[in-house]
Protein backbone atom coordinates (compact mmCIF):
# COMPACT_ATOMS: atom_id res chain seq x y z
CA UNK A 1 0.00 0.00 0.00
CA UNK A 2 2.64 2.26 0.96
CA UNK A 3 4.70 1.69 -2.42
CA UNK A 4 1.58 2.67 -4.32
CA UNK A 5 1.20 5.56 -2.31
CA UNK A 6 4.46 6.71 -3.00
CA UNK A 7 4.30 5.77 -6.54
CA UNK A 8 1.17 7.89 -6.70
CA UNK A 9 2.73 11.00 -4.97
CA UNK A 10 5.65 10.59 -6.58
CA UNK A 11 3.53 10.50 -10.00
CA UNK A 12 1.33 13.88 -8.64
CA UNK A 13 4.84 15.78 -8.09
CA UNK A 14 6.56 15.24 -11.31
CA UNK A 15 3.38 16.09 -13.48
CA UNK A 16 3.17 19.66 -10.65
CA UNK A 17 6.68 20.38 -11.73
CA UNK A 18 5.65 20.04 -15.61
CA UNK A 19 2.50 21.85 -15.56
CA UNK A 20 4.19 24.25 -14.10
CA UNK A 21 6.66 24.05 -16.42
CA UNK A 22 3.98 24.20 -19.19
CA UNK A 23 0.92 25.59 -18.46
CA UNK A 24 -1.19 23.84 -21.36
CA UNK A 25 -5.08 23.66 -22.59
CA UNK A 26 -5.92 20.63 -23.94
CA UNK A 27 -6.16 20.97 -27.38
CA UNK A 28 -9.55 20.56 -29.27
CA UNK A 29 -9.74 17.14 -29.97
CA UNK A 30 -10.56 17.66 -33.72
CA UNK A 31 -7.84 19.83 -34.39
CA UNK A 32 -5.24 18.44 -37.16
CA UNK A 33 -1.88 19.54 -37.02
CA UNK A 34 -1.13 22.81 -39.00
CA UNK A 35 -0.17 23.38 -42.09
CA UNK A 36 0.16 19.49 -42.57
CA UNK A 37 1.68 18.82 -46.12
CA UNK A 38 0.61 22.06 -48.52
CA UNK A 39 1.73 23.86 -51.27
CA UNK A 40 -0.52 27.06 -52.17
CA UNK A 41 -0.82 30.49 -51.31
CA UNK A 42 -0.80 32.27 -47.95
CA UNK A 43 -0.78 35.55 -46.36
CA UNK A 44 -0.75 36.76 -43.34
CA UNK A 45 -1.59 40.40 -41.24
CA UNK A 46 -0.87 41.83 -37.93
CA UNK A 47 -4.41 41.19 -36.79
CA UNK A 48 -6.46 38.20 -36.58
CA UNK A 49 -9.30 38.55 -39.18
CA UNK A 50 -12.93 38.52 -38.31
CA UNK A 51 -14.57 35.44 -38.90
CA UNK A 52 -16.80 37.16 -41.78
CA UNK A 53 -13.61 38.04 -43.80
CA UNK A 54 -11.93 34.63 -43.37
CA UNK A 55 -15.32 32.97 -44.63
CA UNK A 56 -15.27 35.41 -47.84
CA UNK A 57 -11.66 35.25 -48.23
CA UNK A 58 -12.10 31.45 -47.97
CA UNK A 59 -14.93 31.50 -51.03
CA UNK A 60 -12.95 34.15 -52.98
CA UNK A 61 -9.53 34.38 -52.46
CA UNK A 62 -6.42 32.08 -53.86
CA UNK A 63 -5.36 32.02 -50.29
CA UNK A 64 -5.14 28.86 -48.09
CA UNK A 65 -2.98 29.62 -45.15
CA UNK A 66 -2.94 32.18 -42.86
CA UNK A 67 -0.39 33.86 -40.59
CA UNK A 68 -1.72 34.78 -37.39
CA UNK A 69 0.57 36.13 -34.15
CA UNK A 70 -0.09 34.19 -31.11
CA UNK A 71 2.90 35.40 -28.68
CA UNK A 72 5.39 38.12 -28.02
CA UNK A 73 5.67 41.17 -26.48
CA UNK A 74 7.29 42.61 -29.51
CA UNK A 75 4.03 41.87 -31.84
CA UNK A 76 2.67 44.91 -32.97
CA UNK A 77 -0.93 43.84 -32.62
CA UNK A 78 -0.84 42.57 -29.00
CA UNK A 79 -4.86 42.62 -28.77
CA UNK A 80 -5.89 39.39 -30.55
CA UNK A 81 -9.95 40.38 -29.76
CA UNK A 82 -10.64 37.68 -32.82
CA UNK A 83 -7.93 35.11 -32.36
CA UNK A 84 -10.06 32.96 -29.59
CA UNK A 85 -9.86 28.67 -29.57
CA UNK A 86 -13.25 28.72 -31.18
CA UNK A 87 -11.41 31.18 -34.23
CA UNK A 88 -9.00 28.32 -34.52
CA UNK A 89 -11.13 25.62 -34.66
CA UNK A 90 -13.42 27.35 -37.19
CA UNK A 91 -10.67 27.87 -39.46
CA UNK A 92 -8.86 24.32 -39.84
CA UNK A 93 -12.43 22.76 -39.55
CA UNK A 94 -12.81 25.35 -42.78
CA UNK A 95 -9.26 23.93 -44.18
CA UNK A 96 -7.43 27.22 -43.64
CA UNK A 97 -3.61 26.10 -42.90
CA UNK A 98 -2.76 28.44 -40.27
CA UNK A 99 1.30 29.35 -39.31
CA UNK A 100 1.27 30.56 -35.63
CA UNK A 101 4.05 33.02 -35.26
CA UNK A 102 5.52 34.77 -31.76
CA UNK A 103 7.33 38.02 -31.90
CA UNK A 104 9.63 38.23 -28.79
CA UNK A 105 12.75 39.36 -28.04
CA UNK A 106 14.51 40.30 -31.15
CA UNK A 107 18.21 40.77 -32.11
CA UNK A 108 20.01 43.40 -29.76
CA UNK A 109 21.29 45.92 -32.53
CA UNK A 110 18.06 46.02 -34.03
CA UNK A 111 17.20 49.01 -35.03
CA UNK A 112 13.57 48.75 -34.70
CA UNK A 113 13.30 47.13 -31.16
CA UNK A 114 12.47 47.33 -28.56
CA UNK A 115 8.97 48.57 -29.56
CA UNK A 116 7.66 49.01 -26.29
CA UNK A 117 8.78 49.97 -23.01
CA UNK A 118 8.23 46.63 -21.36
CA UNK A 119 9.72 44.31 -24.49
CA UNK A 120 13.83 42.72 -24.59
CA UNK A 121 15.93 42.36 -27.13
CA UNK A 122 18.37 39.32 -26.92
CA UNK A 123 20.61 39.38 -24.13
CA UNK A 124 23.81 39.84 -26.25
CA UNK A 125 26.36 39.34 -22.94
CA UNK A 126 28.88 36.22 -24.08
CA UNK A 127 29.20 34.29 -20.31
CA UNK A 128 32.50 33.07 -19.22
CA UNK A 129 32.26 30.31 -21.76
CA UNK A 130 31.24 32.68 -25.38
CA UNK A 131 28.62 30.49 -25.30
CA UNK A 132 25.83 33.36 -24.33
CA UNK A 133 24.46 31.37 -22.14
CA UNK A 134 21.79 33.64 -21.47
CA UNK A 135 20.37 34.28 -24.87
CA UNK A 136 19.49 30.18 -24.97
CA UNK A 137 17.51 30.62 -21.80
CA UNK A 138 16.16 33.51 -23.03
CA UNK A 139 15.12 31.50 -26.34
CA UNK A 140 14.04 28.33 -24.15
CA UNK A 141 11.78 30.50 -22.07
CA UNK A 142 10.32 32.05 -24.96
CA UNK A 143 9.25 28.97 -26.32
CA UNK A 144 7.32 27.56 -23.58
CA UNK A 145 5.18 30.94 -24.09
CA UNK A 146 4.79 29.93 -27.47
CA UNK A 147 3.78 26.69 -26.56
CA UNK A 148 1.63 27.66 -23.93
CA UNK A 149 -0.02 30.11 -26.45
CA UNK A 150 -0.36 28.06 -28.98
CA UNK A 151 -2.09 25.34 -26.67
CA UNK A 152 -4.29 27.63 -24.93
CA UNK A 153 -5.88 28.09 -28.56
CA UNK A 154 -6.37 24.58 -29.72
CA UNK A 155 -3.06 24.49 -31.49
CA UNK A 156 -1.76 20.60 -31.48
CA UNK A 157 0.77 19.28 -30.93
CA UNK A 158 2.97 18.31 -33.88
CA UNK A 159 1.90 21.69 -35.77
CA UNK A 160 4.65 24.00 -37.08
CA UNK A 161 5.27 26.87 -34.41
CA UNK A 162 7.32 29.92 -36.00
CA UNK A 163 9.53 32.80 -34.39
CA UNK A 164 9.73 35.90 -35.95
CA UNK A 165 13.12 37.53 -35.52
CA UNK A 166 12.76 40.96 -37.86
CA UNK A 167 16.05 41.95 -39.74
CA UNK A 168 19.32 43.11 -38.11
CA UNK A 169 23.20 43.44 -38.47
CA UNK A 170 24.51 40.21 -39.21
CA UNK A 171 28.17 41.63 -39.53
CA UNK A 172 27.84 42.63 -35.75
CA UNK A 173 29.41 39.25 -34.30
CA UNK A 174 27.99 39.84 -30.68
CA UNK A 175 24.37 40.54 -32.24
CA UNK A 176 24.58 37.75 -34.34
CA UNK A 177 26.10 35.03 -32.15
CA UNK A 178 23.69 35.68 -29.61
CA UNK A 179 21.02 35.82 -31.88
CA UNK A 180 21.69 32.29 -33.02
CA UNK A 181 22.04 30.95 -29.43
CA UNK A 182 18.62 32.27 -28.89
CA UNK A 183 17.02 30.51 -31.89
CA UNK A 184 18.41 27.51 -31.11
CA UNK A 185 17.20 27.61 -27.41
CA UNK A 186 13.71 28.36 -28.86
CA UNK A 187 13.82 25.65 -31.67
CA UNK A 188 14.97 23.16 -29.51
CA UNK A 189 12.59 23.80 -26.16
CA UNK A 190 9.62 24.15 -28.76
CA UNK A 191 10.75 20.76 -30.58
CA UNK A 192 10.90 19.24 -26.88
CA UNK A 193 7.65 20.53 -25.82
CA UNK A 194 5.71 18.40 -28.61
CA UNK A 195 5.65 21.20 -31.85
CA UNK A 196 7.68 21.63 -34.72
CA UNK A 197 9.51 24.72 -35.15
CA UNK A 198 10.21 27.23 -37.94
CA UNK A 199 12.03 30.45 -38.10
CA UNK A 200 10.83 33.68 -39.93
CA UNK A 201 13.38 36.34 -40.81
CA UNK A 202 14.90 38.30 -43.58
CA UNK A 203 16.59 36.49 -46.41
CA UNK A 204 19.92 38.37 -46.12
CA UNK A 205 19.92 38.38 -42.32
CA UNK A 206 18.23 35.57 -39.93
CA UNK A 207 17.78 33.34 -42.73
CA UNK A 208 21.50 33.78 -44.21
CA UNK A 209 22.76 33.37 -41.01
CA UNK A 210 21.11 30.42 -40.25
CA UNK A 211 22.36 28.71 -43.91
CA UNK A 212 26.05 29.81 -42.71
CA UNK A 213 25.40 28.28 -39.51
CA UNK A 214 24.10 24.85 -41.14
CA UNK A 215 26.71 24.83 -43.89
CA UNK A 216 29.84 25.96 -41.45
CA UNK A 217 29.15 24.86 -38.33
CA UNK A 218 27.45 21.48 -38.26
CA UNK A 219 25.93 20.11 -34.96
CA UNK A 220 26.57 23.89 -33.06
CA UNK A 221 22.98 24.60 -33.03
CA UNK A 222 19.92 23.73 -32.97
CA UNK A 223 18.57 24.22 -36.33
CA UNK A 224 14.55 24.90 -37.75
CA UNK A 225 12.28 22.35 -39.14
CA UNK A 226 11.54 25.34 -41.67
CA UNK A 227 12.37 28.49 -42.19
CA UNK A 228 9.92 31.20 -43.68
CA UNK A 229 12.00 33.71 -45.97
CA UNK A 230 11.18 37.44 -45.85
CA UNK A 231 12.29 38.25 -49.63
CA UNK A 232 9.86 40.88 -51.29
CA UNK A 233 11.11 40.33 -55.13
CA UNK A 234 7.58 39.74 -56.10
CA UNK A 235 8.26 36.05 -57.39
CA UNK A 236 5.73 33.06 -55.65
CA UNK A 237 8.49 30.85 -55.13
CA UNK A 238 10.56 29.11 -52.18
CA UNK A 239 13.95 30.23 -53.64
CA UNK A 240 15.83 33.82 -52.72
CA UNK A 241 19.59 34.46 -54.16
CA UNK A 242 20.93 34.98 -50.65
CA UNK A 243 21.26 31.14 -49.69
CA UNK A 244 21.13 27.98 -51.78
CA UNK A 245 18.51 25.50 -52.82
CA UNK A 246 20.18 22.30 -50.73
CA UNK A 247 18.87 23.76 -47.18
CA UNK A 248 15.51 23.04 -46.09
CA UNK A 249 14.25 21.24 -49.55
CA UNK A 250 12.00 20.10 -50.63
CA UNK A 251 8.66 21.04 -48.52
CA UNK A 252 10.50 22.80 -45.66
CA UNK A 253 10.44 26.12 -46.93
CA UNK A 254 7.93 29.47 -46.99
CA UNK A 255 8.51 32.95 -48.85
CA UNK A 256 6.80 36.19 -48.18
CA UNK A 257 7.45 37.50 -51.78
CA UNK A 258 5.29 41.11 -51.08
CA UNK A 259 5.11 43.18 -48.48
CA UNK A 260 2.01 45.49 -46.86
CA UNK A 261 -0.36 45.80 -49.29
CA UNK A 262 -4.30 45.87 -49.63
CA UNK A 263 -6.15 43.08 -51.40
CA UNK A 264 -9.92 42.68 -51.59
CA UNK A 265 -11.82 39.51 -52.47
CA UNK A 266 -15.98 39.64 -51.93
CA UNK A 267 -16.06 42.94 -51.40
CA UNK A 268 -13.78 42.60 -48.30
CA UNK A 269 -10.27 44.55 -48.07
CA UNK A 270 -7.49 43.25 -45.57
CA UNK A 271 -3.68 44.58 -45.48
CA UNK A 272 -1.88 41.47 -45.67
CA UNK A 273 1.62 40.40 -46.91
CA UNK A 274 1.76 37.81 -49.61
CA UNK A 275 3.43 34.26 -49.11
CA UNK A 276 4.22 30.72 -50.78
CA UNK A 277 3.91 28.14 -48.61
CA UNK A 278 5.94 24.73 -49.30
CA UNK A 279 5.52 22.31 -46.03
CA UNK A 280 5.17 18.77 -45.37
CA UNK A 281 5.13 16.48 -48.26
CA UNK A 282 3.63 19.50 -50.25
CA UNK A 283 0.23 19.01 -51.40
CA UNK A 284 -0.23 14.99 -52.05
CA UNK A 285 -4.01 14.19 -52.89
CA UNK A 286 -4.78 10.67 -51.74
CA UNK A 287 -4.27 7.49 -54.13
CA UNK A 288 -7.58 6.86 -55.72
CA UNK A 289 -9.75 4.11 -54.87
CA UNK A 290 -11.11 1.34 -57.21
CA UNK A 291 -14.70 2.28 -59.05
CA UNK A 292 -16.24 -0.73 -59.46
CA UNK A 293 -13.45 -3.52 -59.36
CA UNK A 294 -11.38 -1.60 -61.70
CA UNK A 295 -14.09 0.64 -63.97
CA UNK A 296 -11.99 3.22 -66.32
CA UNK A 297 -14.06 6.70 -65.02
CA UNK A 298 -10.93 9.24 -65.94
CA UNK A 299 -11.36 10.60 -69.59
CA UNK A 300 -10.48 13.67 -71.36
CA UNK A 301 -13.61 13.15 -73.13
CA UNK A 302 -17.11 12.37 -72.16
CA UNK A 303 -18.78 11.70 -75.00
CA UNK A 304 -22.59 11.54 -75.28
CA UNK A 305 -24.64 8.26 -74.76
CA UNK A 306 -27.70 7.25 -76.96
CA UNK A 307 -29.24 4.07 -78.10
CA UNK A 308 -27.95 2.46 -80.97
CA UNK A 309 -24.50 4.14 -80.40
CA UNK A 310 -21.98 2.05 -78.90
CA UNK A 311 -19.63 3.45 -76.04
CA UNK A 312 -19.27 -0.08 -74.19
CA UNK A 313 -16.09 1.89 -71.87
CA UNK A 314 -17.77 4.73 -71.48
CA UNK A 315 -21.32 3.16 -70.69
CA UNK A 316 -19.10 0.97 -67.97
CA UNK A 317 -18.22 4.62 -66.32
CA UNK A 318 -21.76 5.69 -66.62
CA UNK A 319 -23.37 2.42 -64.89
CA UNK A 320 -20.42 2.41 -62.66
CA UNK A 321 -20.86 5.93 -61.21
CA UNK A 322 -24.66 5.50 -60.95
CA UNK A 323 -24.28 2.59 -58.75
CA UNK A 324 -21.61 4.40 -56.73
CA UNK A 325 -24.72 6.94 -55.75
CA UNK A 326 -26.72 4.13 -55.44
CA UNK A 327 -29.06 5.15 -58.88
CA UNK A 328 -28.11 1.85 -60.52
CA UNK A 329 -28.21 -1.79 -59.46
CA UNK A 330 -27.68 -3.62 -62.91
CA UNK A 331 -24.66 -5.40 -64.33
CA UNK A 332 -21.79 -2.95 -65.30
CA UNK A 333 -21.19 -4.48 -68.66
CA UNK A 334 -20.97 -1.30 -70.96
CA UNK A 335 -24.60 -1.95 -72.48
CA UNK A 336 -26.93 1.24 -72.55
CA UNK A 337 -29.93 -0.95 -72.33
CA UNK A 338 -33.31 -0.53 -71.16
CA UNK A 339 -32.16 -0.88 -67.37
CA UNK A 340 -29.22 2.00 -67.51
CA UNK A 341 -31.68 4.29 -69.34
CA UNK A 342 -33.99 4.20 -67.03
CA UNK A 343 -31.35 4.68 -63.77
CA UNK A 344 -30.32 7.65 -66.39
CA UNK A 345 -33.36 9.26 -66.53
CA UNK A 346 -33.93 8.81 -62.72
CA UNK A 347 -30.97 10.79 -62.38
CA UNK A 348 -31.68 13.68 -64.64
CA UNK A 349 -35.32 14.04 -63.13
CA UNK A 350 -33.51 14.27 -59.72
CA UNK A 351 -30.38 16.54 -60.58
CA UNK A 352 -33.35 19.07 -62.79
CA UNK A 353 -32.42 17.65 -65.93
CA UNK A 354 -34.20 17.73 -69.17
CA UNK A 355 -35.34 13.56 -69.01
CA UNK A 356 -34.14 11.63 -72.02
CA UNK A 357 -32.90 8.67 -73.54
CA UNK A 358 -29.86 10.32 -74.93
CA UNK A 359 -26.97 11.08 -71.60
CA UNK A 360 -25.77 14.07 -72.85
CA UNK A 361 -21.91 16.02 -71.56
CA UNK A 362 -24.03 17.88 -69.40
CA UNK A 363 -25.39 15.30 -67.61
CA UNK A 364 -22.04 13.63 -67.32
CA UNK A 365 -21.27 16.50 -65.69
CA UNK A 366 -23.73 16.61 -62.95
CA UNK A 367 -22.91 13.16 -62.70
CA UNK A 368 -18.65 13.41 -62.13
CA UNK A 369 -19.35 16.11 -59.89
CA UNK A 370 -21.86 14.69 -57.42
CA UNK A 371 -20.85 14.85 -54.47
CA UNK A 372 -19.65 16.78 -51.29
CA UNK A 373 -18.93 20.52 -51.81
CA UNK A 374 -15.15 21.27 -50.28
CA UNK A 375 -13.46 24.85 -51.08
CA UNK A 376 -10.93 24.06 -53.98
CA UNK A 377 -7.78 26.31 -55.23
CA UNK A 378 -4.54 26.11 -55.64
CA UNK A 379 -2.92 24.37 -52.97
CA UNK A 380 -6.27 21.33 -52.44
CA UNK A 381 -5.25 17.49 -53.29
CA UNK A 382 -7.88 15.31 -52.39
CA UNK A 383 -10.65 13.25 -54.54
CA UNK A 384 -12.98 16.32 -54.60
CA UNK A 385 -10.40 17.79 -56.87
CA UNK A 386 -10.99 14.38 -58.88
CA UNK A 387 -14.40 14.69 -59.39
CA UNK A 388 -13.74 18.39 -60.81
CA UNK A 389 -11.32 17.79 -63.03
CA UNK A 390 -13.40 15.06 -64.25
CA UNK A 391 -16.00 17.18 -64.83
CA UNK A 392 -14.06 20.35 -65.98
CA UNK A 393 -13.24 17.59 -68.75
CA UNK A 394 -16.61 16.46 -69.78
CA UNK A 395 -17.98 20.50 -69.39
CA UNK A 396 -15.24 21.87 -71.57
CA UNK A 397 -14.19 21.64 -75.35
CA UNK A 398 -10.48 19.94 -74.78
CA UNK A 399 -8.96 20.80 -71.04
CA UNK A 400 -7.18 17.61 -70.87
CA UNK A 401 -6.67 17.42 -67.56
CA UNK A 402 -5.03 14.88 -65.92
CA UNK A 403 -7.31 13.19 -63.26
CA UNK A 404 -4.39 13.43 -60.36
CA UNK A 405 -6.74 15.24 -57.24
CA UNK A 406 -4.04 18.09 -57.02
CA UNK A 407 -5.46 21.37 -58.10
CA UNK A 408 -2.74 22.68 -60.22
CA UNK A 409 -2.45 25.20 -63.05
CA UNK A 410 -3.49 23.75 -65.45
CA UNK A 411 -6.80 22.95 -63.14
CA UNK A 412 -6.99 26.54 -62.06
CA UNK A 413 -6.96 27.62 -66.10
CA UNK A 414 -9.55 25.49 -66.74
CA UNK A 415 -11.69 26.47 -63.95
CA UNK A 416 -11.66 30.35 -64.78
CA UNK A 417 -12.18 29.46 -68.43
CA UNK A 418 -15.66 27.59 -67.06
CA UNK A 419 -16.66 30.29 -64.76
CA UNK A 420 -16.41 32.95 -67.75
CA UNK A 421 -18.43 30.58 -69.55
CA UNK A 422 -21.16 30.13 -67.54
CA UNK A 423 -21.43 33.27 -66.25
CA UNK A 424 -19.95 33.16 -62.73
CA UNK A 425 -17.21 35.38 -60.98
CA UNK A 426 -13.81 34.34 -62.25
CA UNK A 427 -12.13 33.62 -58.99
CA UNK A 428 -10.44 30.53 -59.89
CA UNK A 429 -12.30 28.85 -56.97
CA UNK A 430 -14.47 26.40 -56.61
CA UNK A 431 -16.97 27.00 -53.39
CA UNK A 432 -20.45 26.40 -53.54
CA UNK A 433 -21.99 28.62 -55.79
CA UNK A 434 -19.85 26.33 -58.65
CA UNK A 435 -20.83 23.33 -56.93
CA UNK A 436 -24.41 24.17 -57.70
CA UNK A 437 -23.90 24.97 -60.90
CA UNK A 438 -21.85 22.20 -61.57
CA UNK A 439 -24.32 19.88 -60.05
CA UNK A 440 -27.73 21.17 -61.33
Amino acid sequence: MRTAFLARRLATLVSGALAALVLTAPAHADNVATPGDFTGYGFDQCLAPSQGSMNMWLNRSPFFAVGIYISGDSRGCRNQPNLTPAWVSTQLAKGWRLLPITLGPQASCSTHFPRYSDDKVIFSARGTTGGYPRARSQGQAEAVKSVNAASALGISAGSTLWYDLEAFDSTNTGCRESALRFLSGWVWKTKSLGYRAGVYSSASSGIAVLDRARINRPGSFVLPDAIWIARWDGVADTRTTYIGDEGWNPHARVKQYQGGHNETYGGVTINIDRNWVDLGRGSVAPKEKSHCGGVHVNYWVYNAVKPGIKWPAKVKALQCLLKERRAYAGPVNGVYDDATVAAANAWQQRVGRPVSSTWSVHDWTTLLSAGAEPVLKIGSASPGVRRLQRALNAELSSPNLTVSGRFNANTLAAVRIWQKQVGRPVTGVVAWDSWARLQG
